[in-house]
């Protein structure tokens, strides 16, 4: 018996990197998860892999982000975790940066967000307990040359954290983010050598990170043992931030 036995989890962007680390490791805690991705077929090839509920989910759309979560809580009868992972990720200086990307971040990072975490206090609340984790970023917390509206994205995120916090404390649910450095992920694929050989010598640990090494971070945060434990930005990013 996991941690998190007798738990229902949902998490967002789960059908790859950090998102798929997280589902896999609240599955070993013993949860019952349901990882989403805007990809149907992807989502649930994905989901078989680690023997769990899959299904198509765009963040940036409130009312199905809504029904979504509704029908997890209500065919489980109760939902315990949401970790709002999904995002995305586009690099440009500033005085190159798209207005369509400037959107793109924004209703997904940002607005995404927003709705994962309301529809998730909403299905939280009759009971009066549950545990949100959302995704910000280290340079949402110390900013990025070449990524000002990745990093105003993330720095968002943080602060959802802070203020739902301090909104849903009252009914005993908890909201905490994430801060991951540099994770060896897809969406860090595209970096040139050069630059992943800074942001290695940048990180006091010497290393880029892993995408397990965040979810058991996630996985902690949403456990008992972080019981007392909200509106915090904890950062896995190997002492970057330092």
């Amino acid at each position: 018996m996991g941690e998190l036995s007798g738990k229902v989890a949902v998490v967002t962007g789960g059908t790859r990197g950090i998102g798929y680390a997280t589902a896999r490791e609240l599955a070993e805690a013993g949860s019952e998860v349901v990882l989403t991705g805007r990809d149907e077929a992807e989502a649930k090839q994905r989901a078989d892999e680690l023997g769990v509920s899959g299904m198509a989910l765009n963040v940036t759309d409130a009312k199905a982000v809504g029904s979504a979560i509704r029908a997890v809580a209500k065919e489980h009868g109760q939902l315990d975790v949401v970790v709002a992972n999904a995002g995305v990720l586009q690099d440009a200086l500033v005085g190159m940066i798209r207005e369509e990307a400037v959107d793109e971040l924004l209703s997904t990072n940002v607005a995404g967000t927003i709705h994962t975490v309301q529809a998730a206090a909403r299905a939280m609340m009759r009971r009066k307990t549950g545990a949100i984790v959302v995704l910000a970023s280290i340079v949402g917390e110390r900013g990025s040359a070449g990524q000002t509206a990745y990093a105003a994205s993330k720095a968002a995120v943080g602060n959802v954290a802070r203020s739902t916090a301090k909104e849903l404390g009252r009914y005993g649910i908890r909201v905490n983010a994430v801060a991951p450095g540099v994770i060896e992920t897809r969406m860090t694929a595209h970096l040139g050598e050069e630059v992943r050989s800074r942001r290695v010598a940048d990180t006091p640990l010497g290393r880029l990170g892993h995408p397990e090494e965040v979810a058991r971070a996630i996985r902690f945060l949403v456990s008992d043992d972080a019981s007392f434990i909200t509106g915090q930005v904890l950062g896995v990013d190997g002492g970057l931030v330092l």
